[in-house]
């Protein structure tokens, strides 16, 4: 089935894409979420005469994606997490913890859009990616210290 995207999707493509996917995908998914169009050529037409704003918009997107990277690339985050005496934690830190500290940093970002595979769960330094836009990633390094409690 083809379809033109309406917005970027990472796994697929960037606004204004003829795509190919599987029937199911795009009748169950992307056309009713409003993510595409058929690629008809009403629709290519239509496309074609937006063609300049979407360039216009996506190239924004990027020139923003950019300056983010270059703002929190090799940024170090210092997480403070309750441990037990094997320096496992007691609980773990996730994308979403990450994605507040960012906050606190004044970052916006998604917490989808830190790649995290599994929760943190130990104490130490680890790296994590961060896709911050279309094609546009980063890494951070997230180091997780022993939280002090006062006895």
């Amino acid at each position: 089935m083809e379809l033109i995207l309406k917005e970027t999707i990472s796994s697929l493509g960037q606004e204004g894409d003829v795509i190919t996917v599987k029937a199911g995908y795009g009748r169950n998914y992307l056309l009713p979420q409003g993510k595409a169009l058929l690629a008809n050529k009403e629709n290519l037409a239509i496309v074609e005469q937006n063609r300049a704003a979407i360039a216009a918009r996506l190239e924004k997107e990027q020139k923003i994606a950019e300056k983010i990277a270059k703002k929190i690339s090799g940024l170090d985050i210092v997480m403070a997490q309750l441990a037990g005496e094997d320096e496992r934690l007691f609980g773990s830190v996730t994308n979403a913890d990450i994605c507040d500290k960012l906050a606190e940093l004044n970052v916006k970002l998604d917490k989808r859009q830190i790649i995290l595979p599994d929760p943190i769960k130990t104490l130490g330094e680890t790296k994590v990616q961060v896709k911050v836009g279309f094609q546009v990633s980063t890494e951070i390094t997230v180091k997780v210290i022993p939280l002090q409690t006062e006895e």
